[in-house]
């Protein structure tokens, strides 16, 4: 596992506005992973459940905490996935099984990130 494509983790804390209402404000977190596509396999039992694959990152398993959120680069422009499923491998590795996440795509890049970019391409 090579774990060279920069991802940012997305969580939410939370923050009380000037009339009191919580309001969710994301927060990104840069780890690295192994970017891979999707085998038929899963196409094939993800469609099952109304779920368009796109991608699978392998990456470390301590750098994981839930997030439920993944943007990265994809063909020149940031992209927003949902994780939709996760499985533990070996050696401390952790796969995460993406799909993209309909109306969320393009966002701004992050600070100081505007050239980086994924070596993959379908």
């Amino acid at each position: 596992m090579d774990r060279s494509t920069p991802i940012y983790l997305v969580s939410e804390t939370y923050t009380v506005d000037a009339i009191g209402q919580r309001v969710a404000v994301p927060v990104e977190r840069k780890v690295y992973a192994s970017l891979d596509s999707i085998t038929r396999a899963e196409w094939s039992a993800a469609g099952e459940m109304g779920i368009k694959p796109e991608y699978m990152l392998t990456m470390f398993e301590p750098d994981y905490n839930g997030e439920k959120i993944v943007r990265m680069m994809v063909r020149g422009s940031m992209q927003t996935f949902g994780v939709y499923r996760t499985y533990r491998g070996k050696n401390e590795t952790l796969e995460l099984y993406l799909e993209w996440k309909v109306g969320d795509s393009n966002g701004p890049v992050p600070e100081g990130e505007d050239d980086v970019e994924s070596d993959f391409s379908r």
